[in-house]
């Protein structure tokens, strides 16, 4: 009768039985997106404790704050957090 019930209504998302939950790839360690924001807020610290511009320091606080948001669940343990704080 139709030509519509063949294997591609296996393949079909809308039926429960054939979904499949979405599983993130795993991303090595060395292929990560640089941190930027880390490394501003490294670069504005020395510059604050070189030169003493409390603008500087303010600034590394907020760009390490931001650092600390987009951390990765993976890259959650407690020597990375208390360094990045550092």
């Amino acid at each position: 009768m139709s030509s519509h019930n063949n294997s591609s209504s296996a393949n079909d998302p809308r039926q429960p039985s054939a979904a499949k939950p979405y599983v993130a790839p795993l991303i090595p360690p060395q292929d990560l997106p640089v941190d930027y924001a880390g490394f501003i807020a490294v670069v504005f610290g020395v510059a604050g404790v070189m030169f003493r511009y409390k603008i500087c320091s303010w600034l590394a606080i907020i760009f390490c704050a931001q650092s600390l948001a987009n951390m990765r669940n993976f890259e959650n343990d407690l020597k990375q957090v208390s360094m990045a704080t550092m």
